[in-house]
């Protein structure tokens, strides 16, 4: 049986640092939210674990997932649609309001 070594775990916060920032990509307000909500998520659970073939596994599934989370946010920029209310930011104090 071949031993496997688990990621470091520098390497596992690089990869969650790396799907917020392409969940943050997306232009979609919803399509947003989830995915850093899922990816909040996915994280945590594996938080604690220290089976080194269940890391590695996790690790090497979230990188592939990454790579099509990169490639979901540039399609959703290129059509991404109207902006939502919840979106909009706060109108801007004219300078006789200070």
């Amino acid at each position: 049986m071949v031993a496997v070594t688990p990621p470091s775990s520098r390497s596992i916060l690089q990869l969650y640092a790396n799907m917020l920032r392409a969940s943050r990509s997306f232009s979609s307000y919803n399509f947003r939210q989830y995915f850093v909500r899922r990816t909040k998520s996915t994280f945590r659970e594996i938080q604690n674990e220290t089976d080194p073939a269940r890391l590695s596994t996790f690790y090497n599934d979230t990188a592939k997932e990454l790579a099509v989370l990169k490639r979901s946010g540039i399609v959703n920029q290129l059509y991404g649609g109207w902006r939502l209310v919840v979106e909009k930011q706060k109108p801007s104090r004219d300078r006789g309001d200070t």
